[in-house]
C-alpha cells in the first residue's frame, strides 16, 4: 500500500453521472489530493526514464519532442499499483457505473511533452480491449495542467450511443501494433476530420487533481502538444458488472511485446472478469 494509503471519493453529484451517460464523457473536478499527483508524478516520470517492454514510442526518431505509450504499469510500480486500488478512482468507477463490484483492466500512461507533433488519432476505446460489455469505463487522470494547445482531450458527444465498434488504428505509422488490428473485424473509423463541423465536441482545461471519465465507445482525439509545457497523463480503464472476458482477435493483447500478459489471464471467453491480471478493485 502506498504511504497516502487508501483514500474515499466525494460523493458523485447525480447530474455529473448522468452527464457520463448522457454525453459519453464528463469532468470530474477535485477529485484527486495534491499528495496523490506529487507522488505519481515521480513515479509517472521513473517510467519514462526506464519503460516497460511493451511501451510504444510514438514520435519518430529525429522529430521534436515525445509521444511515449506505456502499459500495465502497476504491475511493475507500486505507486501506480496504490492509484488504481488504493485512490478514490475504483469508488468513482463505483458510483458511475453503479457496480457491485469493480474490476481493473488495465492502466495506460500517454505523455506528450513539449513541442510534440503527433496528435491521437480519432478512436474508440472498446475495440482495443479484451473485453465486452457496457459497463467499461477509463479515468483519464493529468498530472501538469491541460490546456486546449497543450493535447486536452475531444471527445464527440453521444458517440458512445451510435451502436457501432470501428476498427482499431495505430498511434503511430511504424507501430509494430499495425499488423494486431488487421486482424479486427470491425469497420474502419470514418474520416471524422475531414467532416468535423458535423458533431458536437466536448473538451476541458484541467487543472491536476482533476480527472476526465469517459465510456469506452465514446469517439475521441487529442491533438498535438504545442506548448512549452508537459502533458503527463494516466489513463486507468475500469470495468463493471456486465464486463466479460472477450478472446476476440485485434486487440492489444496479441501484441507481440504482451505475451507475459497474455500468459497470466486465467479466462476464458465470456468469463466475468477477474483474475490476477484485472484485480476486483471494489469493495476494496
Amino acid at each position: 500500500m502506498s504511504e497516502i494509503g487508501i483514500t474515499r471519493s466525494r460523493v458523485l453529484a447525480a447530474e455529473e453521472i448522468d452527464r457520463f451517460h448522457d454525453n459519453g464523457a464528463a469532468v470530474l473536478r477535485g477529485i484527486l489530493h495534491h499528495s496523490w499527483i506529487t507522488r505519481m508524478q515521480t513515479a509517472v516520470d521513473r517510467s519514462l526514464d526506464a519503460p516497460g517492454e511493451a511501451a510504444i514510442e510514438y514520435t519518430a526518431k529525429g522529430k521534436s519532442g515525445r509521444y511515449l505509450g506505456d502499459f500495465f504499469m502497476w504491475l511493475r510500480d507500486p505507486e501506480f499499483r496504490a492509484l488504481m486500488m488504493d485512490s478514490p478512482l475504483p469508488e468513482v468507477a463505483a458510483q458511475i457505473m453503479n457496480a457491485n463490484e469493480v474490476h481493473f483492466l488495465y492502466d495506460q500512461l500517454l505523455v506528450k511533452e513539449p513541442m510534440t507533433e503527433e496528435e491521437t488519432p480519432w478512436h474508440q476505446d472498446l475495440p482495443y480491449w479484451p473485453v465486452r460489455g457496457y459497463d467499461v469505463m477509463s479515468c483519464w487522470v493529468p498530472f501538469d495542467p491541460v490546456t486546449i494547445a497543450a493535447g486536452a482531450v475531444h471527445y464527440i458527444k453521444g458517440s458512445h450511443k451510435w451502436g457501432k465498434m470501428f476498427r482499431p488504428q495505430s498511434f503511430s505509422s511504424q507501430s509494430v501494433t499495425n499488423k494486431t488490428y488487421d486482424d479486427s473485424a470491425f469497420e474502419p473509423m470514418p474520416d471524422i476530420a475531414a467532416n468535423v463541423d458535423e458533431y458536437e465536441l466536448l473538451a476541458w482545461e484541467m487543472e491536476p487533481g482533476d480527472i476526465l471519465i469517459h465510456h469506452s465507445l465514446t469517439v475521441h482525439w487529442a491533438p498535438g502538444n504545442l506548448t512549452d509545457g508537459r502533458r503527463r497523463g494516466l489513463a486507468l480503464r475500469y470495468t463493471g458488472d456486465d464486463a466479460t472476458y472477450d478472446a476476440r482477435p485485434g486487440t492489444f493483447i496479441w501484441f507481440p511485446t504482451m505475451a507475459s500478459i497474455k500468459e497470466q489471464i486465467t479466462l476464458s471467453d465470456g468469463e466475468p472478469m477477474g483474475g490476477p491480471i484485472f484485480p476486483k478493485v471494489w469493495p476494496r
